[in-house]
């Protein structure tokens, strides 16, 4: 990953995200929901020069990302789903899923969406405190997250996964992409050595993830290559067994290698019909 900032601002950046992500990581879950209101806005503050500040997407190029997202979810949408999207941001997703659903649901700790840009009838956003979400349980067909859960407290990952599998009705699914552990860090760490230190918390490999939707209820576990949901058990285990032998390389091969064919953990998990 390049950067084309300076090395001195780079460093800057790092060790504003690292302070500011300690303080987070020390934090009880009550101080957490006013933390989720203040840590980004104070980063971007004292960090001008932040790539999520500077960055320019070209409207093809914004399209692009919409689409990608779209092509994980879309064999699951139909009229009569109901969509829920974590932390969708300025909601462009949301509002290209809901012409494929019966109602699209986002929940955000703040809404992010551009000022007089209109949401289709069937879109609604839910602003919450990061933990209270006064939706119905088994009320959602399909959730979705994007590039979201390395931003957990560790202390919130279990949480948030018990939440998921309450709203989802049986048979349901939540589809999401992370990034891979074995090609990581992928913030700001990554300029400074192996750990991370900075405001992704937790980076996942495909074993661990399955592992974690288990313990949460999922039954099953499908992997996403190349824009396509595998739902092969013999393509699971051919990654996993790939996954393993990446795992045993050295540091700098490790890496190297899974950044070529590991950049992300994205799977969908299937709630059991029963």
């Amino acid at each position: 990953m390049s950067d084309p900032r300076t090395p001195e601002r780079i460093r800057h950046h790092f060790e504003v995200e690292r302070e500011l992500a300690t303080r987070m990581r020390a934090s009880t879950r009550e101080e957490r929901t006013e933390l989720f209101k203040t840590l980004y806005t104070e980063l971007f503050e004292r960090v001008p020069d932040h790539p999520r500040l500077t960055r320019r997407e070209t409207p093809e190029e914004s399209s692009k990302g919409v689409e990608n997202q779209l092509r994980l979810v879309k064999r699951h949408l139909s009229g009569s789903v109901v969509f829920l999207e974590i932390a969708p941001g300025d909601c462009r997703l949301g509002h290209a899923a809901a012409r494929l659903s019966r109602k699209v649901i986002g929940v955000d700790i703040s809404d992010q969406r551009s000022k007089g840009d209109a949401s289709p009838e069937n879109f609604e956003l839910v602003v919450y405190d990061g933990y209270h979400l006064d939706l119905p349980p088994e009320s959602i067909d399909v959730a979705f997250s994007y590039q979201f859960l390395e931003h957990l407290h560790p202390d919130d990952v279990d949480g948030h996964f018990e939440l998921i599998h309450r709203l989802l009705k049986p048979g349901g699914v939540y589809v999401f992409d992370t990034p891979h552990r074995y090609s990581g860090p992928h913030d700001v760490s990554r300029f400074f050595g192996d750990s991370l230190q900075c405001f992704h918390f937790q980076e996942w490999t495909y074993r661990e993830m399955i592992g974690l939707l288990k313990r949460h209820g999922f039954d099953r576990a499908w992997i996403h290559r190349k824009g396509r949901e595998w739902r092969s058990p013999l393509f699971l285990w051919i990654t996993l067994g790939v996954e393993s032998c990446v795992g045993c390389l050295p540091k700098q091969w490790r890496q190297k290698i899974a950044t070529k064919i590991f950049p992300s953990v994205t799977l969908t998990g299937h709630k059991s019909a029963a």
